[in-house]
């Protein structure tokens, strides 16, 4: 909270983007300055860590929304499911990555900020007793917020999240 809330007296400041839905603010260099990683790096990644991942498509394809891709993923934001597996001890399984088919906007999937998780108890868990619930998304989902500022929404059948901020 107090990450957001220094970003929001900034963004008032001049000169800031906002994100719909979650109320984050940043500069346009802060939103454009990613690193980018393959979807090879990012498996390999999540493969070392123990992390799974799945597309009701059962494909890697980026422009078809059935897949589940990694291509053009942020790397903090690969680095922050590698750090949540580790915090939470949880297991960690991937629904959704940069694929075609999500909401458009700065802070998207598409542009490699956002990643979903599928629900199971130790996460469920782990997600809503550590952070700090912040309120509800305009849809209704809840949105929890991790001490580096990622948001976690609630989406009913997975975790829609954000990793504006990793510092992992």
């Amino acid at each position: 909270m107090r990450i957001r809330s220094a970003l929001v007296a900034f963004a008032l400041s001049g000169g800031a983007l906002f994100a719909p839905g979650f109320g984050v603010f940043a500069t346009a260099s802060e939103a454009f300055a990613a690193t980018k990683i393959s979807h090879e790096t990012a498996t390999a990644m999540f493969l070392e860590a123990g992390i799974t991942w799945s597309s009701s498509g059962n494909c890697t394809d980026r422009n078809n929304p059935t897949c589940t891709s990694f291509e053009q993923l942020n790397l903090e934001s690969a680095q922050g499911a590698l750090s949540l597996k580790q915090a939470s001890g949880c297991a960690v399984h991937i629904t959704g990555g940069t694929e075609t088919g999500h909401a458009s906007g700065t802070y998207s999937h598409w542009n490699g900020y956002k990643l979903d998780f599928g629900k199971q108890t130790c996460l469920n868990k782990y997600i809503k007793y550590t952070f700090t619930y912040i309120g509800n998304r305009s849809d209704g989902a809840r949105l929890y917020e991790s001490a580096t500022g990622n948001i976690y929404a609630d989406e009913g059948n997975h975790w829609d999240v954000l990793y504006y901020n990793c510092a992992c």
